[in-house]
């Protein structure tokens, strides 16, 4: 995939849900009742042991799934999802190291920012497409207004802190394409596998949009 295709695919999708899964067995029943629900596009982070192996079963065992791995640090973790078949990759910031390796990857990244500078350092290397992160903490809604209009070529993915609630004033602001959230895979639902509640919230939050 290329970056124009991961911006395509993001500005056609309400939210991604941001996983972090233990087990394979879970992963493949999870990512079935969201895309089922209407969430193609899901992040996988890369906090367990497992993620790996998640996002190659994922990728080979959901039809219609775009897995991509989150919470990529550094340029080896590149190759190493790259390997596994993600579509995609997102970090929570975006170092200069980071960016090097990530342009000549096969994979395209998307990087975060959380300032006026940061947002400014990532549209001279070419993104466009930024995760906001964390949304909530970093400022909300009312920061990513106030960066519109100096900065109206940037669009974002805030993710952090966010619910169906806010879920929906954020996806009503120009600049942003898409949100990152965990509330429409509950713990306890994951836990207990209510995967017809995980579908039903995927349904809603991709009624978001």
């Amino acid at each position: 995939m290329s970056k124009a295709g991961l911006e395509d695919l993001l500005a056609g999708t309400a939210v991604v849900p941001v996983l972090v899964i233990d087990s394979v067995a879970t992963a493949i029943s999870l990512a079935r009742a969201l895309v089922a629900g209407g969430l193609p596009i899901l992040e996988i982070t890369l906090r367990t042991e497992a993620a790996l192996d998640v996002i190659r079963a994922i990728g080979a065992e959901v039809e219609g799934a775009v897995v991509g791995a989150g919470t990529v640090l550094a340029a080896g973790q590149l190759e190493q999802v790259a390997k596994v078949g993600a579509r995609f990759t997102v970090s929570p910031g975006a170092t200069e190291g980071l960016l090097d390796a990530a342009r000549d990857s096969p994979v395209p990244l998307l990087p975060g920012a959380a300032t006026a500078s940061e947002v400014m350092r990532l549209l001279e290397r070419d993104y466009r497409f930024m995760k906001f992160f964390p949304a909530e903490p970093a400022g909300g809604v009312d920061y990513l207004r106030a960066l519109a209009s100096p900065l109206p070529e940037a669009r974002f993915c805030p993710t952090g802190g966010i619910d169906a609630a806010r879920a929906r004033t954020y996806l009503s602001l120009s600049n942003v394409v898409c949100v990152g959230g965990s509330w429409v895979a509950p713990g306890d639902a994951v836990r207990t596998g209510d995967w017809a509640r995980i579908r039903t919230l995927a349904t809603q939050a991709a009624a978001l949009r």
